[in-house]
């Protein structure tokens, strides 16, 4: 697999998963390639739907994960775990 000239991808996609299985099975298969080509990821911040699964298989898979979240919208039921947070 070739290494991709980008250190990281910014990905926003749905909180939930969609009616269809591709949906799904797209989302990690993203996240996959992702953590093949050396790309860190920088997402949405949710962890559900289809931006949890990307960011979950991107986190497996050893890259770094940056999630960008408006405040409002972080409770415990859409966020992960978070080790840091920045206030701007």
């Amino acid at each position: 697999m070739r290494q991709s000239r980008f250190k990281r991808i910014c990905v926003f996609c749905g909180s939930s998963q969609g009616k269809k299985r591709s949906y799904h099975d797209a989302a990690i298969e993203l996240g996959n390639e992702l953590v093949a080509r050396g790309v860190d990821l920088v997402y949405g911040g949710g962890s559900i739907g289809l931006m949890g699964m990307v960011s979950q298989a991107v986190h497996d898979g050893g890259r770094h994960v940056i999630g960008v979240i408006p405040k409002t919208l972080m409770t415990p039921e859409v966020c992960p775990l978070l080790v840091h947070v920045y206030n701007y």
